[in-house]
């Protein structure tokens, strides 16, 4: 069991010093991954890792409803709202724009959602929504990986899974989402 499960059982219980506890422990973790994810994006982002670890901590505590079971669970509430963050960005610019033209997605060469061209991020956020209705693992995965930027080996640690099955569930969910996003422009 890592320390931030055994804190986050702490906090379920009603530690208030676990809580103190928790805060420094991911948020270093998360603001470590995406500081390595945005010092390979191109300079002149907007969004800086920083600020999107920022509004995903404000949003992951923000609500005082929130209970994590375990580190995973954590993790995965972090990278949806890193990916409600995102998403929601990409709408307000895409609005700014008025619509432009369609941008071809390989989500090979997108990797992290920060550095997505807002209609890419729409399309994409909306195949993921679809794939999760048929392969809800799969989706979680690819929010983790497209969202929050973690690697495969993260990604195995965040799901308990082995590094072998994230590399096929990944394999699988991006062919799924080329299918998906494909279909989805010819509409």
């Amino acid at each position: 069991m890592s320390d931030v499960t055994r804190i986050l059982e702490r906090v379920q219980q009603g530690d208030p010093e676990a809580a103190e506890q928790l805060l420094p422990l991911v948020y270093d973790e998360l603001r470590k991954l995406a500081s390595a994810k945005m010092a390979q994006q191109s300079p002149g982002q907007t969004l800086q890792a920083t600020a999107l670890v920022h509004e995903a901590w404000l949003k992951l505590t923000g609500n005082e409803t929130s209970t994590w079971r375990n580190r995973q669970h954590f993790f995965c509430a972090a990278a949806e709202a890193m990916r409600h963050i995102l998403v929601d960005r990409a709408r307000a610019q895409q609005r700014a724009k008025r619509g432009g033209g369609l941008v071809p997605i390989n989500l090979e060469d997108v990797d992290v959602a920060t550095n997505a061209e807002p209609d890419t991020l729409l399309l994409v956020d909306e195949a993921v929504q679809r794939l999760a209705a048929e392969h809800p693992d799969n989706a979680e995965l690819v929010k983790l990986r497209f969202y929050a930027g973690l690697t495969i080996e993260l990604t195995a640690q965040a799901m308990g899974l082995s590094e072998k099955t994230v590399k096929r569930h990944w394999i699988h969910a991006r062919a799924w989402l080329f299918r998906e996003i494909n279909r989805l422009r010819t509409k």
